[in-house]
């Protein structure tokens, strides 16, 4: 990547970052005239009822921002730098714009659930069915667009390129879901699933440089910009929450970066923390059942149990994050090396 690409890349990044930062100061008051604010759980940690009618939809500051940045680096790229997106493979093309698309639609879905939470004053929003319908319709649509474009090999580490010939289509969904469901869960204290979601989107836009996807890497230094943007507002303590708006959005662009090097494995050492989180409901469930009553943990997912241990919200955020990065890591020295 020459100096140029680089340099557009850090523009971006930046554009992002203020473009959500400063959205902040008009979306978060204006969430609040709206009385969008977010329904605390009450089976959830009882300290959490002070965030009671905190705003929650702000996943729109990222959303927004990534989408605004990102249609103007391509038409700047394209028209007045001579670095040509779009003559890349139909099949490069295909995995960046519609990952994208898919994001956005399942941030829409996300939304649906966050507005029925709101007006409904409950925080049960859509129900499992309605939920589980419109994510296993928005992975069908972004699975088969890859098929129909020519995806059906994976890269598998120590392994090399698979055939997965029409299970590519259940393969790639099976993904898509779980991971949305995933990063929704890690999505449970003050700037824990931005601040893990940054970490990944770096990883991306420095994978996906390396190995000359350069559309892609663009996408990811706008959402590692945007994120930014918004941890400004949604660090401890919160502002704004991102809601499911921002979470099932963010697990969709997370996933859709991997599927666009072709690297869907690296999502189990990048996402380490939202496998982890979401095995830890899961874990607690079927202990619960197999002992007649007793837990695993003091609460799921996991970052509850260490609340309930002591940790403050800033420490578990910042161990969960470094932990993120040595997955990372890991990631980058089995693809690269």
């Amino acid at each position: 990547m020459d100096i140029r690409a680089m340099t557009v890349l850090a523009a971006s990044a930046f554009a992002a970052f203020l473009i959500a930062a400063l959205s902040g100061r008009r979306i978060i008051p204006f969430l609040h005239r709206l009385k969008f604010g977010q329904t605390i759980r009450e089976i959830g940690p009882s300290w959490h009822k002070a965030k009671q009618g905190t705003p929650t939809m702000g996943g729109v500051m990222f959303i927004g921002s990534t989408i605004i940045t990102f249609a103007a680096a391509v038409i700047v790229c394209q028209f007045f730098l001579n670095i040509r997106i779009f003559n890349a493979t139909n099949l490069t093309l295909t995995r960046l714009f519609s990952g994208l698309i898919m994001a956005v639609c399942s941030g829409a879905l996300g939304f649906a659930d966050d507005y029925i939470k709101v007006v409904k004053k409950r925080n049960l929003g859509l129900t499992a069915r309605q939920k589980m319908f419109g994510q296993l319709l928005v992975a069908l649509g972004y699975s088969l667009s890859l098929y129909m474009a020519g995806s059906t090999k994976i890269e598998i580490p120590f392994f090399g390129e698979i055939d997965f010939g029409l299970w590519f289509i259940p393969f790639t969904m099976f993904v898509v879901v779980s991971m949305s469901n995933a990063v929704n869960i890690t999505d449970g204290i003050d700037g824990l699933c931005g601040t893990v979601s940054f970490v990944a989107a770096l990883f991306y836009v420095v994978v996906s440089g390396v190995n000359a996807y350069f559309g892609q890497s663009l996408l990811a230094a706008i959402t590692a910009g945007a994120l930014a943007g918004f941890l400004v507002w949604n660090l401890h303590p919160a502002k704004v929450f991102m809601g499911d708006t921002g979470s099932l959005f963010l697990g969709g662009i997370i996933t859709a970066f991997a599927f666009g090097i072709n690297q869907p494995f690296s999502l189990v050492f990048v996402g380490i923390i939202y496998i982890v989180e979401i095995f830890s409901v899961v874990l607690q469930v079927l202990y619960f059942k197999s002992t007649g009553g007793k837990r695993l943990f003091k609460m799921s997912p996991l970052h509850h149990h260490f609340e309930m241990s002591g940790w403050s919200e800033t420490k578990i955020v910042t161990i969960f994050s470094i932990i993120t990065v040595l997955g990372a890591v890991l990631a980058g020295i089995i693809i690269l090396y």
